[in-house]
């Protein structure tokens, strides 16, 4: 109806809808080529309808639309000049999806979101509004500052922790997901192997050798970032999904599923290596150690701890594979002498000397920009923070790194118990322990690393411990859905030795 109803209106005023046309592709050049004009947001005011109208009636295709952007938005910034904040388009994409699912409240499933994860989020917001009030600098209180800051670290996850909880609602779904995760976390590998066998495009060269040179090349060996953001990112990710992969691949009774989860896995552990980053060692690792005590399996458990110690002695007690640079660079990660590792120690040592006056840290969205030179917490702005836990240690001080880390482990403990105690399917356990080791290995990588929030980290990880939450709620179906496909899959072997024993058997 809608359609047809354009079509006449395009028949009857072909003239205006040209200029119309023309004026939009004018708005959307200089919307590219000068950044957000006056100009350029009216004209492009017709979208947000179409957009809206469009989220009512496809959700699962915004969803994937969401998925794709969240993974390539930090990535494009190498290649194209985005003009508007990195964060809008995942953030209006998240917002419109939202809209439309509550709106549609026939179907809203709203004890879908009745779990510890939501109290945990919720605890996260509640603390993150008193900061609004900090004013440990003596500046004011800064609440459009304070909003860009906790748009990202605590708004994001609630929009995506609730789109996951509404609109994931089936196995069908979580598996998809699952895959197109794995295709995504495929070709970032590729896109790594390509950097290091074939080379550089221009605008990865350029941003290597200029911005990222003091970091990205150490010692002569250049740490591989992929289209991701930077290799920490790149590393911790692929890290902390080959360990959801494999776990994926071993668990899955599905051939099919099994060689490709761990073809994946795989490709990710190759990725980790070309990153350089030495956290994502652990991160693997941690995430291994935790499926020995999810899997509930001697089977399972005891060759995946063997294999986890003897590749931690290898690393940490041998000089095997130091012909490798990539090795030699994750090796270092065990060197107490390492000079960066110290350089971090001696900015957290100089950190905590001002934080002790702070409880409350600075204050979200106080940078280095906002803070005059004579005010006494200059020097904290000034100062990298190296990683996630440590940025909201000095933003938010003692009391919020605190509130961070136990929402963190409140979402992976709601988890785990999922898991070992709510769960029969062994199948479906696999998924909610491969996601929780997932998401363990992430924050190891957010305490050494600045990523935990960056995207598409905050998308796959929060988003996976969503649907772990829900595997209680569709393992009815699922195992309906499972004793249904073993059937069909024992007739089909009958079918198939029928028809040995006798080739006319289908006649």
């Amino acid at each position: 109806m809608f359609a047809k109803g354009l079509i006449e209106y395009i028949h009857e005023n072909g003239g205006r809808v040209l200029l119309l046309f023309l004026l939009f592709l004018l708005a959307i050049y200089n919307l590219y080529s000068a950044g957000i004009t006056g100009f350029a947001l009216i004209c492009c005011i017709p979208l947000i309808p179409v957009i809206i109208f469009f989220g009512f009636h496809h959700k699962m295709i915004m969803f994937w639309i969401l998925f794709l952007v969240n993974y390539f938005i930090m990535g494009s910034l190498l290649y194209i000049n985005l003009p508007c904040p990195i964060s809008l388009p995942s953030e209006l994409l998240e917002l419109t999806l939202l809209f439309a699912i509550l709106i549609d409240n026939k179907n809203i499933k709203i004890h879908n979101i009745n779990n510890i994860m939501l109290f945990a989020l919720l605890m996260w917001l509640f603390f993150a509004c008193i900061e609004m009030f900090n004013d440990t600098c003596d500046l004011g209180f800064h609440i459009t500052a304070w909003l860009i800051e906790a748009r990202l670290l605590v708004f994001q996850m609630i929009y995506i922790y609730c789109i996951f909880s509404f609109l994931i609602s089936d196995y069908d779904k979580i598996i998809k997901f699952l895959y197109v995760w794995a295709f995504l976390s495929i070709f970032a590998a590729i896109w790594a192997w390509k950097q290091r066998t074939i080379g550089f495009t221009e605008a990865e060269k350029s941003w290597l050798y200029g911005y990222a040179a003091r970091t990205h090349i150490v010692n002569g060996i250049i740490r591989y970032f992929s289209f991701f953001s930077d290799a920490a990112n790149f590393g911790c990710n692929t890290a902390s999904s080959a360990i959801t992969f494999i776990i994926l691949g071993i668990t899955s009774h599905l051939k099919r599923d099994k060689i490709f989860f761990l073809i994946t896995g795989s490709l990710c552990i190759y990725g980790m290596f070309t990153s350089g980053t030495r956290t994502a060692v652990f991160c693997f690792l941690l995430g291994g150690f935790l499926y020995i005590f999810l899997s509930k399996s001697a089977k399972i458990s005891v060759p995946v701890s063997i294999t986890g110690v003897l590749f931690l002695f290898l690393l940490a007690f041998t000089t095997i594979g130091n012909g490798n640079s990539m090795i030699r660079r994750m090796r270092s990660a065990f060197d107490k002498n390492d000079a960066s590792a110290n350089v971090r120690d001696i900015n957290k040592e100089s950190m905590a000397k001002y934080l002790k006056d702070a409880p409350w840290g600075m204050g979200l969205g106080m940078d280095t920009q906002k803070i005059p030179a004579n005010n006494k917490y200059k020097i904290l702005s000034n100062t990298p923070p190296d990683s996630t836990y440590v940025y909201i240690w000095v933003h938010t001080g003692i009391i919020g790194v605190t509130i961070f880390a136990l929402m963190n482990v409140l979402i992976l403990l709601g988890g785990c118990r999922i898991v070992l105690l709510n769960i029969n399917s062994s199948v479906l356990r696999g998924i909610g322990a491969a996601i929780c080791c997932g998401f363990v290995g992430i924050n190891l990588g957010g305490y050494g690393n600045q990523i935990l929030t960056q995207y598409p980290n905050t998308f796959l990880f929060y988003g996976g411990m969503a649907l772990v939450y829900l595997l209680p709620r569709i393992e009815p179906e699922y195992i309906k859905f499972e004793e249904e496909d073993n059937l069909r899959i024992a007739e089909e072997k009958k079918r198939k030795a029928e028809k040995k024993k006798n080739p006319f058997y289908d006649l």
